[in-house]
């Protein structure tokens, strides 16, 4: 049986926990995308919002930086990433946005307990609702979302993930919902969304176990569409998901935000109903300038010039 779970992952326990927070250092790393950003920030903030330039216009990365606490979720990082979110929620220029790390060896290590154990039970509850809300906003976000994991994406940090559209891990990540092992369950989202990704018998069987994942392990259960050697920078994964924004970018940006409603909403409804949507979603895109655009270019053999109109 020990063996059969050491292949299948490991299992968590609040020890390994504490150790792996305790060991880490006071890191900085620049972000490869920065010299080509609208912005550049301190190396201190939290959270760092790139708008690319030049051939990758239209890509948004959230690079979470909360170097002294493995980009633990408290108040206030909760409270950046709304912000943020609320930036590029209107923002019909945006194609595709990416959430990635900056630390190194992390991508979000959950919740921040430290804060958390300060809390009386009514202060839990509301923290829990707001990161509960922060992810759900996350998740109904227009544009396609991909979470670029780097490293270590547990609890919390694993939910946020899963509220991406697609989620892509580098061979060393460290995956999973760890929660039961400190008496708790997934409180952003994860006991819905991971049933919905690989189905419920597998969701429970790492939910009840606090199973820790590597990136081989993540994909060959469907936590994650890809996974990609670690390379020596330690940003494989964001490279990978690079690549996929640049796939995205091309495409009609109305029909992407449509094809997305129309998947998200008929998925949770039985097929007949799913189809009215795919209908109703299907009706916002013919009146709009970029489908005859997309006509006109595909007759005239040329590649088609968008403009989210």
């Amino acid at each position: 049986m020990a063996g059969a779970v050491k292949r299948a992952g490991t299992v968590f326990n609040s020890s390994f926990f504490a150790r792996w927070m305790s060991g880490c250092r006071h890191q900085r790393q620049y972000s490869a995308e920065s010299s080509q950003s609208q912005e550049v920030q301190a190396p201190e903030d939290e959270l760092h919002v790139n708008f690319l330039e030049g051939e990758r216009k239209g890509i948004v990365v959230f690079s979470m930086r909360r170097f002294r606490y493995k980009n633990a979720m408290g108040k206030n990082m909760i409270q950046l990433f709304l912000d943020g979110m609320q930036r590029v929620k209107f923002d019909t220029s945006i194609r595709c946005i990416i959430m990635r790390s900056e630390v190194p060896g992390v991508f979000c290590a959950g919740a921040d307990l430290k804060e958390r154990a300060k809390m009386g039970n009514e202060e839990v509850s509301a923290f829990v609702q707001k990161l509960r809300y922060s992810v759900n906003e996350l998740a109904a976000l227009p544009m396609p979302t991909i979470a670029a994991i780097d490293g270590a994406a547990l609890g919390g940090g694993l939910e946020m993930a899963l509220a991406c559209d697609m989620r892509i891990a580098s061979s060393n990540a460290k995956i999973g919902l760890v929660e039961t092992a400190l008496a708790i369950i997934p409180g952003g989202g994860g006991t819905q969304r991971l049933p919905r990704a690989i189905g419920v018998p597998k969701a429970k069987e790492l939910i009840f176990t606090s199973r820790v994942l590597d990136g081989e392990q993540a994909q060959q259960m469907g936590v994650v569409n890809h996974a990609v050697q670690q390379n020596k920078q330690g940003s494989a994964a964001y490279e990978r998901a690079l690549e996929l924004a640049e796939e995205i970018l091309p495409q009609g940006p109305i029909a992407l935000r449509m094809a997305k409603l129309a998947i998200n909403q008929g998925s949770e409804v039985d097929l007949s109903s799913g189809m009215k949507y795919e209908e109703a979603y299907y009706a916002q895109v013919i009146p709009t300038k970029d489908r005859i655009e997309g006509l006109t270019a595909f007759r005239e053999k040329r590649k088609p010039n968008y403009k989210g109109h």
